[in-house]
């Protein structure tokens, strides 16, 4: 069975402390993580190595959902972050790993993302397209400065 690799790379104007945050805190995630047009439900998340995670995607428009979970395998606090992740629909088999890496460059965090094993089902570019919303979601939740 083929599957496929996105490559993702931006630059946020965040510290690395408030991006890693992001990807770990239950509430942050389900914010930003969901493409446009879907809601986020995370039913568990135990970020630590060995500690596992479980949500869920629901398409707003048609109520259609899909439930997906995974493993934590590297947690390197503000750096990396790199787990597994399974779809629940057997017609969506294999298991996906996913790396972030955090690096701090002058204007904020440098984000490096590769998820490798994408399901030869998902057309690689609608993959990079969901991705693609959800950095834009994360920028506008980790780059603003309020006070109080």
């Amino acid at each position: 069975m083929t599957t496929g690799t996105v490559n993702l790379h931006r630059v946020l104007r965040a510290i690395p402390e408030r991006v890693y945050r992001a990807f770990v805190e239950p509430d942050a995630l389900a914010k930003w993580l969901p493409p446009y047009g879907f809601t986020c439900q995370v039913h568990h998340m135990e970020a630590r190595v060995g500690g596992t995670f479980k949500m869920s995607f629901r398409n707003f428009g048609t109520g259609n959902g899909h439930s997906f979970g995974g493993e934590y395998l590297e947690l390197v606090p503000f750096e990396t972050i790199r787990y597994t992740d399974r779809f629940d629909d057997p017609n969506l088999p294999g298991v996906m790993t996913t790396t972030i890496s955090l690096r701090q460059v002058s204007c904020g965090t440098g984000v490096t993302i590769v998820q490798e094993g994408v399901p030869e089902v998902i057309p690689v570019e609608m993959c990079y397209l969901g991705w693609q919303e959800s950095l834009v979601q994360l920028a506008k939740l980790v780059e603003p400065e309020i006070l109080g």
